[in-house]
């Protein structure tokens, strides 16, 4: 227990405390401590609430905000580790910088509210004691058939056992198991049975480096242990950064700590996970909004307790209450998904490097692309940068050619220019793999009626409806409406002239399959590919060249090692630096290098084809000449020089609702009251480029201000001093990277 609370539980009368709720609060409740009850900082309790229980976690002493007299006392301490002190204070920084609730954040650590009861119990068989197993000696005269053999064979280790576990371990129905225990040959009994989690072997042995990845794994394992530190693994695709940061896993799990290892794909990391159980032997804990209820039971309560030693997971795997967190791992670094854009705002790579701050231990960052921010931030000496400039075993990096569309001659409806189309035959012929990628799911992203212009758009929101064809359903990719290609048209009548806009990557898939009859052609998408093991599958049938061409979109981008694929298509090189975003060029550069990589990661030497119409841009000059730094400095260069990030701060200012006439009457109204002060500059507001989601208007304001300057304390005064009604709802988004 906190001294400091002991010592004021023990001369107070009120024996009061806080307890903060996963509840939309902006600060907690007091209770009363009950004389029974031994309470600590981070304990979960259950407390009244109105006229219902509710779970939460002591978070200090008493606020003293309400009369002693008036306060209800805790009703139970769970059994559970209390929360470690570290996460409380990550509550508090979150909550304070993202001007999100302090109860609402605190939800997000408890998610899996299952997981705070105990596994409810479940019957389970062992033998009678009546059973004398030597002499084959059965009670009450009951004869031993072969299928009751088999069954005693099962439980001959004493370790008790489900029906269910023993009809399958035995061959036999679950029947003959109830008719034994009636008869008195198996003995019921309740037990509360977790699946363990498994336990990382650091001393197993790890793949063979280099001399420059073993100098990179040894500084990165010397500074676990040694208190807060941000490194960037700066490595091109392929280059080993995997192998190298397990190292420094290893070196926390030999101290006894927890790692966290935050991936952007949490659901096609199945190469990683191979990885990893080949260095370490067991898979890692795995953490993910696509886990069965069971399995997320298990995992969160296992960090909680410190069984798991390794947990790989998205961006919320950062929120589990670690009980003895040594070092976070952030794969990827500068991928857009580590942004959440929903609830708590907030980007996990930077909350990531907080919690490594206030818990005194190291982050590493790794990326062949790295972020602006945390390139400035390498330059700024706040971060350690290790380079890692060669791909592993002496494997080349591919060459890379922009291919002018303004000089290509294509038929209609064709995107594959001809020159693509020969290096995809000519790949293919050498027995190796190509991949022709493109960032659009479906088949068309517009359909319109050739009679009268109409475009199929979402009900529920300012957005195109996209065409999926392999599904037979038109889908917004927004809301997740979603409906069957409608006969007429809803606005002349029209039977059958829909006509597709626009490619996607089954149209694309379509039309390769027409150039190339003789091929095999597998689609990965976030449509094809659901799970892990669909992953599993896919890279397979690559790994067996059960496919020639793989057709894709962002999600292949990202890890995968296929040997024997040489050639990368990009379709539509351009389709990123559209529509105004700050970081449009940037993401665009480290898409395309990061889906170029695929190509050539062995011993054959792979090429890229970029298709572009803009061959003269930065980006696809960069690319092609192989001037990463160039472009990033230059990029840098732009951004300071209008002082956007990371040289300036900006947040943005999101009105919603579905009455429309309240949503402008709410954000004129905030608009007239912004801000005026030197150094900051308030935009709008505007009708959000989407002006409609999930059926409520949208307008937008956007701060810009000096980097020097408290931003979060100008929001509180300005923005939430602002009551809104109508059903209209404000929201925050500091360090936007979202501008729809």
């Amino acid at each position: 227990m906190d001294p400091s609370l002991s010592t004021r539980l023990d001369a107070t009368q009120t024996n009061a405390v806080s307890v903060l709720l996963p509840l939309p609060l902006l600060s907690p409740y007091d209770y009363l401590v009950p004389q029974d009850l031994l309470v600590e900082p981070g304990s979960y309790v259950e407390v009244p609430l109105g006229a219902r229980q509710a779970t939460g976690v002591v978070w200090g002493a008493a606020t003293g905000n309400v009369n002693p007299e008036k306060l209800r006392e805790i009703s139970a301490v769970l059994d559970l580790p209390p929360m470690p002190s570290d996460l409380r204070q990550f509550v508090d920084w979150v909550s304070a910088y993202t001007l999100a609730r302090l109860g609402t954040v605190l939800r997000m650590t408890m998610s899996v509210p299952k997981a705070l009861s105990p596994l409810k119990p479940k019957m389970a068989y062992i033998v009678a004691s009546a059973v004398d197993l030597k002499n084959e000696s059965l009670p009450g005269g009951v004869r031993l058939t072969p299928a009751r053999r088999q069954v005693l064979a099962a439980l001959t280790d004493g370790a008790p056992r489900t029906g269910a576990e023993l009809a399958k371990l035995s061959a036999c129905s679950t029947a003959v198991i109830r008719k034994m225990a009636d008869a008195g040959v198996l003995e019921k009994i309740a037990i509360t049975k977790e699946k363990p989690v498994g336990r990382p072997d650091p001393e197993l042995p790890g793949a063979m480096l280099s001399d420059v990845q073993s100098l990179v794994a040894a500084r990165l394992s010397a500074d676990v242990g040694s208190g807060y530190s941000v490194t960037l693994i700066d490595g091109v695709t392929g280059s080993g950064k995997t192998e190298v940061y397990f190292e420094a896993i290893a070196t926390a799990l030999r101290a006894h700590r927890q790692v966290i290892v935050l991936l952007p794909e949490i659901a096609l990391t199945a190469d990683w996970l191979g990885r990893f159980e080949r260095r370490f032997g067991v898979h890692p804990v795995v953490w993910h909004s696509d886990l069965p209820m069971s399995e997320r039971r298990r995992n969160w309560r296992a960090v909680l307790c410190g069984q798991a030693r390794v947990v790989v997971g998205a961006r919320s795997a950062l929120m589990l209450p670690y009980r003895d967190l040594g070092l976070i791992v952030i794969d990827e670094e500068h991928d857009p998904s580590f942004k959440q854009d929903e609830g708590v705002i907030y980007n996990a790579r930077d909350m990531a490097v907080v919690r490594g701050h206030i818990g005194g231990f190291p982050v590493i960052l790794a990326s062949a692309t790295p972020s602006l921010e945390t390139v400035d931030n390498v330059w700024r000496k706040r971060y350690r940068r290790l380079s890692l400039p060669e791909r592993f075993a002496g494997a080349k990096l591919p060459e890379i050619t922009a291919i002018d569309m303004r000089t290509e001659t294509l038929d209609a409806h064709s995107w594959i220019s001809p020159a693509l189309a020969r290096a995809v035959s000519e790949t293919v012929a050498k027995g190796e793999q190509a991949m022709l990628f493109l960032n659009r799911r479906g088949y068309a992203p517009l359909t319109l009626c050739r009679a009268c212009g109409h475009r199929l758009n979402c009900p529920n929101c300012t957005a195109w409806l996209v065409e999926h064809r392999l599904l037979d359903r038109l889908q917004c990719h927004h809301c997740g409406y979603s409906a069957p290609p409608p006969l007429n048209c809803p606005s002349c009548g029209a039977e059958g002239r829909f006509t597709a806009c626009g490619p996607g990557v089954e149209r694309l898939a379509e039309e390769a399959r027409a150039k190339f009859p003789d091929l095999q052609f597998e689609i990965m998408s976030s449509d094809t590919v659901h799970k892990p093991a669909d992953a599993i599958a896919l890279v397979r049938r690559m790994e067996k060249q059960e496919i020639d061409v793989l057709i894709g979109t962002q999600i292949m981008a990202k890890g995968f090692h296929f040997p024997t694929l040489t050639l990368v298509g990009v379709i539509d090189a351009d389709l990123g630096l559209a529509g105004g975003d700050l970081r449009a060029a940037e993401r665009t550069y480290q898409l395309l290098h990061q889906v170029s990589g695929r190509a050539g990661r062995a011993s054959r030497p792979g090429r890229v084809l970029l298709q572009t119409y803009q061959p003269e841009h930065p980006v696809m000059q960069a690319l092609v000449a192989g001037e990463r730094d160039g472009f990033v400095e230059a990029e840098s260069s732009e951004r300071k020089q209008h002082n956007m990030p990371p040289y300036g701060r900006l947040a943005a200012i999101i009105i919603s609702g579905r009455n429309e006439s309240a949503v402008d009457d709410a954000a004129n109204a905030l608009g007239r009251s912004a801000p005026r002060r030197e150094g900051l500059t308030v935009l709008g507001p505007a009708p959000a480029p989407i002006s409609v989601v999930r059926g409520r208007h949208r307008r937008r304001l956007l701060m810009r201000a000096r980097k020097d300057l408290n931003i979060q304390d100008t929001l509180r005064r300005w923005v939430y001093a602002h009551k809104v009604t109508g059903g209209v709802r404000i929201t925050v988004d500091i360090d936007p990277y979202n501008f729809m």
